[in-house]
């Protein structure tokens, strides 16, 4: 049997754990994952952060008014979570009072690529739902 260095068994112990995760198991830890990366805000979030073609970083403020409704209290649980999850980065600038921005990081980055196209087909069917909505409510009234 060939000897493995540190580095090619941590490797391939990470390869076998990434294998592992099924997320139609109710103990999986992924489920957890799909749910946070499922919520409207985070969804926003990462949208605003992704900006058009460049990612962006962004002051509190500034994310505050481009999500419009969302309140102070979960905006912050909100950018707690990604920073957590390493989907984002707080940058505090000393200076009076404190300037705070967020950026995404790269695995944010790649998150905000897939729920772009998310938020982006929402917009572009919201008219068909609507009309199935209203569809389906006058068939079934």
């Amino acid at each position: 049997m060939a000897t493995m260095t540190a580095a090619q068994r941590n490797a391939r112990k990470k390869a076998q754990s990434k294998a592992s995760y099924d997320a139609f198991l109710a103990v999986c830890p992924s489920r957890k994952l799909l749910d946070r990366i499922s919520d409207k805000w985070v969804t926003l979030i990462l949208c605003a952060l992704g900006g058009g073609d460049e990612p962006r970083s962004l002051r509190y403020s500034e994310l505050s008014r481009i999500l419009a409704g969302v309140s102070q209290k979960m905006l912050t649980q909100t950018l707690r979570s990604l920073e957590r999850d390493g989907l984002l980065t707080r940058t505090a600038t000393p200076t009076v009072p404190v300037t705070v921005s967020y950026e995404l990081t790269d695995l944010g980055l790649s998150l905000q690529q897939m729920v772009r196209g998310l938020k982006q087909w929402a917009e572009t069917n919201m008219d068909d739902v609507l009309e199935n909505r209203a569809a389906h409510d006058a068939r079934t009234a």
